[in-house]
């Protein structure tokens, strides 16, 4: 028996009350849009959502054992020992490697930040250098001159 007052199907009510949901906060449209395309999997009840809801939960737990590169593990054995032991040394070298990798990406970037700094600093030694010679040049052709420019003695 369904008791639920809005059916889980496309209707004029339905349709507005998603779109209201997206203008308003989308993830209430997106909620409503579930309802509406797999509301009778529910069946109205909140135990058989529950339910479906923890089958659901269950199969990604049981199929996303992490196996350190982000990808999921959804054999974690063989069957043979063999083939597992060589796949677990493989693993062990790769993620080896990786770390031996990303060791040496943080040292280039450190070469990199270094290899800026020192720039950055040949730039402002050249600007203050600059500077410097600007204001001395102008220092001295003033006193070049006797008594602000009058050359007569």
């Amino acid at each position: 028996m369904n008791t639920a007052l809005i059916k889980p199907q496309w209707s004029p009510l339905t349709i507005t009350l998603m779109v209201i949901g997206f203008i308003v906060f989308w993830p209430l449209g997106l909620a409503v849009l579930g309802y509406i395309l797999w509301g009778e999997k529910f069946g109205g009840s909140a135990e058989q959502a529950q339910r479906y809801w923890n089958k659901g939960c269950s199969f990604v737990r049981s199929n996303t054992k992490n196996t350190g590169f982000g990808r999921p593990n959804f054999a974690t054995s063989s069957g043979n020992a063999a083939f597992d032991e060589y796949r677990a040394e493989q693993l062990k070298r790769l993620e080896e490697e990786r770390a031996r990798l990303d060791a040496e990406i943080d040292a280039f970037h450190e070469y990199m930040a270094n290899l800026n700094k020192a720039k950055d600093r040949e730039e402002f030694d050249r600007f203050m250098n600059d500077r410097r010679g600007s204001r001395q040049g102008y220092g001295n052709s003033n006193t070049s001159q006797d008594n602000w420019g009058n050359n007569n003695g």
